[in-house]
Order: C-alpha cells, then sequence, then structure tokens
C-alpha cells in the first residue's frame, strides 16, 4: 500500500464518519422538532401502541 493510498482511505473513512454523525443530528433534531409541536395525547398514543407493538406491558 502507497502513502498516497493509505491517506485517501483514511480521509475516506473520515468523511463516512461525519456523513454518518451529520445523518444521526439530523434525525435527532427531526425527531426533537416534530415531537415539540405534537399534543401531548397524540405523543401519548403513539407511545402507546409501541409499547404494545413490542410487547411490553404498560397496563
Amino acid at each position: 500500500m502507497t502513502v498516497a493510498t493509505a491517506v485517501r482511505s483514511e480521509t475516506s473513512s473520515a468523511r463516512e464518519g461525519l456523513a454518518a454523525i451529520f445523518m444521526v443530528a439530523a434525525i435527532g433534531i427531526g425527531i426533537v422538532a416534530l415531537t415539540g409541536h405534537v399534543q401531548a395525547s397524540a405523543l401519548h398514543d403513539a407511545a402507546h401502541d409501541v409499547r404494545h407493538a413490542t410487547g411490553f406491558p404498560c397496563h
């Protein structure tokens, strides 16, 4: 492996890592923004349905 190949590989890996971080951050911000504007009862009902779908006893 040449030095140039190693540098390109390292740069590509760093870019993929940064892209993943930005993607996760965008999804997280989107979730917080959407849930911040939803009425509490709708958010509760959605969470309740997810608990039932995953088999978690909630009542």
